[in-house]
Order: C-alpha cells, then sequence, then structure tokens
C-alpha cells in the first residue's frame, strides 16, 4: 500500500477513534444503514452520522442512497481498502465491546431475516398476484426466456426459486434444474408446480442464496430473479451466483432499477429499492463474467416499477472444467 504523508495521517486521524474503529469493524461483516449502526452502538443517529462523514471524507467508507436510506460499506479496492484490511486484521475479535458489537448485529440480522420469513410465510400462496401488481409478468417471462437462450442446458441453478415460476419456464430446456430457497412455504409451492409442469429431473433444496454449497462452474444457467432486492448483502449472492457458473454459461439477474417506493421496505420486507447498471456491472466484473443489460421493462403505470435483466457470460476457457453436484 503507498500514497502520501498527508492521505495516510487523515486516514489514521478518522479510523483512530474507538466508536469510528466498531464501525469499520461492523462494515467488514455487511453494508449498513444509519439506523441499524445506531442501534448495533447504542448511540444516536446524528453522533453516529457524524462518524460516518468523517470516514467517507477520508476514503474509509463508501455512501450510497437507496430511496430515503443511505447505506454504508467499506470500499471494494484502492488505497482505502488496503489500509482497512491491514489494520482490522490486527483488531482482536476477543476485545468484549467488538464481540458485543457482533452480538448486536446478529440480533438486528435476526430480526430482519425473522420479518422476512414470516412475510414469505403469510404471502407464499398469492406470491405471484403481488408481484403482478408491480410488472407484467408475461412480458417478463418472455423476455427471460430470450435472454437466457434456446439451450439445451445441461444444469439449471434457480436462487430463490420461490414459487418455482423460473423452473416451469426455464427447466423444460434443461437436463437437471435445482430451486434453492430459505422458506419451506416458498419451496412447498415450488414442488407443486414443478410436478404440475411435470419436471422429471427437478430438485428442490432449503438453502442460502449467499452461501449454496454448491460446486462451482456446475450450471451453464443461473438465474437470481427478484432475489436481490431482499438481501442485506446483494453482492454476496451476486458473487455465489457467477461462481457457480461454468465456462461458456450464462448468469441472469431479473430487479428493479432504481426507485423511490418506499412502502415496499414495510409492506414488502424489500431491502433494497433496486439496482444501478453500474453496481451489477461492478459485481458480476469482479466475479469474471461479462455483464450487459438485456432488457428494461417499463412499468405499465406511471407508479409502477421498470424490471431491469441482467445477463452476463463467462468465457469459454475462463474457469476448469466443470464440476457435478
Amino acid at each position: 500500500m503507498t500514497g502520501s504523508a498527508s492521505d495516510l495521517v487523515e486516514r489514521l486521524r478518522a479510523a483512530g477513534e474507538p466508536t469510528r474503529l466498531r464501525i469499520l469493524a461492523l462494515l467488514a461483516q455487511e453494508e449498513l444503514a444509519v439506523l441499524e449502526l445506531g442501534q448495533v452502538l447504542d448511540q444516536s443517529q446524528p453522533r453516529v452520522s457524524r462518524h460516518l462523514k468523517l470516514l467517507a471524507e477520508a476514503g474509509l467508507i463508501e455512501r450510497f442512497p437507496d430511496g430515503a436510506w443511505v447505506f454504508y460499506r467499506l470500499p471494494a479496492e484502492g488505497e482505502g481498502r488496503a489500509f482497512l484490511d491491514a489494520m482490522l486484521a490486527r483488531l482482536d475479535r476477543d476485545d468484549p465491546l467488538l464481540a458485543r458489537d457482533r452480538e448486536r448485529l446478529c440480533a438486528v440480522q435476526r430480526a430482519r431475516a425473522a420479518e422476512a420469513a414470516d412475510y414469505f410465510a403469510r404471502n407464499a400462496p398469492q406470491w405471484d398476484q403481488i408481484r403482478a401488481l408491480h410488472v407484467a409478468e408475461d412480458a417478463v417471462e418472455r423476455a427471460i426466456a430470450d435472454a437466457a437462450g434456446p439451450g439445451p442446458f445441461h444444469r439449471l441453478i434457480d436462487l430463490g426459486t420461490g414459487s418455482g415460476r423460473m423452473l416451469a419456464l426455464l427447466a423444460p430446456r434443461a437436463q437437471s434444474a435445482v430451486g434453492l430457497d430459505l422458506s419451506q412455504q416458498m419451496l412447498n409451492l415450488a414442488r407443486a408446480r414443478a410436478a404440475e409442469a411435470q419436471l422429471a429431473r427437478c430438485e428442490l433444496r432449503h438453502g442460502d442464496v449467499a452461501a449454496t454449497g454448491l460446486p462451482a462452474a456446475s450450471a451453464d444457467l443461473v438465474v437470481l430473479h427478484w432475489v436481490l432486492h431482499y438481501l442485506s448483502d446483494p453482492g454476496a449472492a451476486a458473487a455465489e451466483a457467477a461462481r457457480l457458473v461454468a465456462p461458456g454459461g450464462r448468469l441472469l439477474i431479473v430487479d428493479f432499477a432504481p426507485h423511490g417506493l418506499e412502502y415496499l421496505r414495510t409492506a414488502h420486507q424489500h431491502r433494497r429499492l433496486g439496482f444501478s447498471d453500474e453496481e451489477i456491472a461492478r459485481w458480476l466484473g469482479a466475479a469474471g463474467l461479462e455483464a450487459q443489460v438485456h432488457a428494461a421493462l417499463p412499468p405499465a403505470t406511471p407508479e409502477g416499477l421498470t424490471v431491469k435483466i441482467w445477463r452476463a457470460d463467462r468465457p469459454a476457457a475462463a474457469h476448469p472444467q466443470r464440476s457435478a453436484a
């Protein structure tokens, strides 16, 4: 790591304060909003915001608005990230204050997960109707089928499969398919849909889209269909999806363009209000995939949501031979 003496002094001043050091340690685990940081640190929002302002000015964190919320994260690369990695590696994980922060962050995460699980459990039977309120499903599915290509596919993996719509749409083109979801209620719906569609080689698994446990380079088509906006770390899920893509394979991400419908956070448990092309391209580019916008589908009404379909291909010689499941 190199840099001017003045830059180094500025970073040391910004990081060399107990609360700000705790903030950096927390953001090393996941991106967080001001309110969440205040809950973990047991400090007021204005006080936390002042600390965040100093860290941002020193280039040690990134600030990005998302509707009425503002999230903070560590920089992905650069001199500031190199400085942080070297500093955070020297922290004692058994330090009582840092350990308490981790426990409180886990409590915030558990509460967030419980709210989402309750939402999915309550709304599983009418899930497709809820989604249809925001976008014309048939138009989206035509665009997804076009983005996927004609196949046939050796293996399809649908991450966050939900009610199994993508399996019903794409699995007939695949020799085998896997649908993964954390919600048992959703998996039950997906199983029923797979049976109705007579998908013979279709496996439904309970699992985390950010840590699937599936072999690397094991699928030539991976799909994340309206999943990322529910996640606290969508970049991790995108990286995990990219890890599964075999040489010559393709990843499809279907989600919303940035929007300002704040009620979706509370009414429908949306963590993020859409994603920019630049953000998706950065995540997938870091994973070695060549990303592009395949389609942008405008809403049927002025207050609706624009659906984006991002397609990312892995070059044919970019990864060792495909692994078997």
